[in-house]
């Protein structure tokens, strides 16, 4: 920014004020860096310009630059002149007690319509006075009552196709559900082979089990069928773990032939396959599951977290068959009892009843109109899928993700560098940002712009410490 851009830019925060000229300069910077007219390493006139832009005396501006020196919003460098402070923003963010918007937890976006509250609330209600709320609220079985096993085949039956119930099992969340499968096939020691970023979460689960986890080489269509095969010679396998649709952070979608192509080197090698797959039900037109295409080679998982809401605690376990479906059911009971009746049940009612699909599909809505809005204020640099939860921000090379990230933090976003998702060595300099969160279209559009304002900016040359 040119040192005369910034003296209109403050002229302009100053227009209409009414009192110490001192102070309303000082006022002028809080706005701008609020607003992000000014950003953390703008540089600021010299005193005499703007002194003769504001048409004030030398010393208004000298005793407002001091002020504003006490209030943490600028530093001066002997012979480089004045810059607007790192970490300016964050202080004011921090001080004004405006709350962080944080972009880091993939979250299905807050409907107008449908309402959950309402959907709940209804609900639970339809639910009380159809069911005693002793059952609901006893010991029950682990896999999952008949019928909320039935329902959970027809929530997916678009990506799977049909399946018995016997072979689908509910569970308290996905993580649970990985856990089960994990531990069921593998031992200490064993090697799980998975996409070369991955979802932190299978990196915790591995090292809570003892298992090692190598990434496999990806490409915009996911991981690559010969880097599996090539790992899979390297490494002696006991699993091949990924998530074909929308994957996280990459938003990579296998194409029908990637996916196929995945399966035929899984069977060369006669490895089971563990399919994560929270986000399969998300595109208008989903693709078959990997599941779908090998039923008896291919665990999948599939959390209604990112469709519906993650407080509902509900997963999906389809298993190749219902003896293996058996000792599944064995695992999750002895790591988590069993999911929770109230609301595996209220999903249960939610699919029979025709609520899940509608609030599937305003997420889907409400999702492609936050995916616009990403494209128009960040353009190519954000990789995404046209209704996925989340963006893969590419940074220029000036950008590493965890300063970029800490950058964007001192704004007053939240989002998560690259490195939190990378299997093995480092990660290039991405950042993924999770859209759903915001609370309205107008909050998002605000925090990308300031996305958007920090790409184009020069790395801060100093931090906020000492």
């Amino acid at each position: 920014m040119t040192k005369n851009a910034a003296s209109l830019i403050l002229r302009r925060h100053m227009a209409g004020h009414a009192g110490s000229l001192y102070r309303g300069i000082v006022e002028a910077l809080e706005r701008a860096v609020e607003a992000g007219d000014l950003q953390d390493g703008d540089r600021l006139p010299p005193q005499r310009e703007l002194a003769a832009t504001l048409k004030v005396d030398l010393t208004t501006v000298t005793r407002a630059f001091n002020e504003a020196r006490h209030r943490g919003l600028i530093d001066a460098r002997v012979g480089r002149g004045s810059f607007v402070r790192s970490g300016a923003s964050g202080r004011l963010w921090r001080e004004s007690g405006r709350a962080l918007v944080d972009m880091t937890m993939n979250l299905p976006p807050p409907l107008e319509a449908p309402s959950l509250r309402a959907l709940m609330q209804e609900g639970f209600a339809s639910l009380l006075r159809r069911q005693e709320v002793g059952g609901l609220m006893s010991y029950r079985s682990t896999a999952g009552t008949p019928a909320e096993r039935a329902a959970g085949a027809a929530w997916l039956r678009p990506v799977l196709g049909t399946r018995p119930p016997e072979e689908l099992l509910v569970a308290p969340g996905a993580q649970a559900a990985l856990v089960a499968v994990a531990s069921t096939l593998l031992r200490p020691g064993d090697v799980i082979l998975a996409e070369r970023f991955a979802y932190p979460g299978l990196r915790a689960m591995a090292a809570q089990l003892g298992l090692a986890v190598v990434g496999v080489a990806m490409d915009a269509e996911g991981m690559l069928p010969e880097e599996l095969d090539r790992a899979c010679h390297a490494h002696a396998p006991k699993l091949i773990c990924c998530t074909p649709s929308i994957q996280n952070p990459t938003t990579a979608t296998m194409p029908l032939a990637r996916r196929e192509a995945v399966l035929a080197v899984a069977r060369r090698h006669d490895l089971p396959v563990l399919e994560d797959d929270p986000y399969g039900l998300l595109p208008e037109q989903p693709l078959p599951a990997l599941a779908r295409l090998d039923a008896r080679r291919v665990f999948h998982v599939a959390t209604v977290s990112k469709v519906l809401s993650p407080g509902l605690r509900t997963a999906f376990v389809a298993a190749p068959d219902a003896a293996r479906a058996e000792r599944l059911a064995a695992a999750l009971r002895a790591t988590v009892m069993m999911a929770p009746g109230l609301l595996t049940g209220l999903v249960q009612q939610w699919i029979a009843g025709g609520q899940a699909l509608e609030l599937l599909r305003g997420v889907r809505r409400e999702m492609t109109a936050r995916q616009k809005i990403a494209r128009v204020l960040l353009g190519e640099a954000a990789e995404a899928h046209p209704q996925g939860l989340h963006l893969w921000l590419r940074l220029p090379p000036r950008w590493p993700g965890a300063e970029f990230a800490a950058h964007l933090r001192r704004q007053g976003l939240a989002v998560v560098p690259g490195d939190a998702f990378a299997v093995e060595g480092e990660a290039p300099p991405r950042v993924r940002i999770a859209l759903g969160a915001a609370t309205e279209q107008e909050t998002l559009r605000h925090s990308l712009g300031i996305v958007a304002a920090a790409l184009r900016r020069d790395a801060p040359a100093y931090a906020d410490v000492v």
